[in-house]
């Protein structure tokens, strides 16, 4: 099954890069996505952690809660630039997170980075080393919420 939900969004992603329609090259498509899913396959790279299919639905909410957070973080950075008073105080902290999974940490650290004014610095086993451009950056990440947010899949183990 995880094979055939591959093949099906490599295609539709492919489809929506590439815009055409014609049959030809909808066939030579089909094809460029039929020999990187055998390849994938045999290469043995279609893991249940590189391919989470089975949490598509919980990244999908956190992919909207972490659009939000990118949004929120941009407008606070734009102030803190544009805006006479706010200030900026470089903050380095260290957090804890209670992500079991490798892929649950990977998440966790990269939203970090990718929310602007912050940057994941250093990961490890139970903690996160963050630079923050301000004070309220960092105690927004140390109230746990992003962490609590992150989904995971349970059945795996780092």
């Amino acid at each position: 099954m995880r094979i055939i939900i591959a093949a099906v969004l490599t295609f539709l992603f492919w489809f929506i890069l590439s815009g055409h329609t014609e049959l030809w090259l909808l066939l030579l498509g089909l094809a460029s996505v039929s020999l990187t899913i055998f390849l994938s396959y045999r290469m043995n790279i279609m893991d249940r952690e590189g391919h989470p299919f089975h949490m598509t639905m919980r990244l999908l909410h956190y992919f909207l809660f972490l659009s939000k957070e990118i949004v929120i973080a941009n407008l606070d950075v734009v102030k803190r630039i544009l805006i006479p008073g706010r200030t900026i105080s470089p903050q380095i902290i260290q957090i804890p997170h209670n992500k079991k999974t490798n892929i649950g940490k990977v998440i966790y650290a990269n939203s970090i980075t990718l929310t602007p004014g912050t940057v994941t610095m250093e990961l490890t086993e139970n903690k996160i080393k963050i630079h923050s451009l301000s004070k309220d950056g960092a105690e927004n990440l140390q109230d746990g919420r992003m962490a609590n947010k992150v989904p995971e899949d349970e059945t795996q183990s780092s």
